[in-house]
């Protein structure tokens, strides 16, 4: 899902390269007759951007589910949540 997302904001004129974009990654699994199953998913961006990009990182952020293979391969059986921080760019 990263990736997807990184595309999205790539394509809208936001850097996600280079370790601007870093995406985590947790699941909660439970027991279902004697077997581990993953139930929930939450992944969490944090993204360093200007300010002046903020419509384009929301936009980017709202639509990039439905558009990543893993996201449609998974999200009818597993609770998929994203969550998003956005902190400036640091000044070099």
């Amino acid at each position: 899902m990263t990736g997807t997302f990184g595309g999205a904001l790539e394509a809208r004129g936001v850097k996600a390269d280079e370790g601007r974009l870093v995406g985590m990654t947790e699941g909660e699994i439970e027991v279902e007759d004697g077997v581990l199953v993953i139930k929930r998913i939450q992944v969490s961006y944090v993204l360093k951007a200007d300010a002046e990009h903020t419509d384009a990182i929301g936009r980017a952020f709202e639509l990039h589910p439905p558009k990543c293979p893993v996201y449609r391969s998974v999200s009818g059986s597993i609770d998929i949540t994203t969550e998003l921080s956005v902190e400036p760019v640091e000044s070099a």
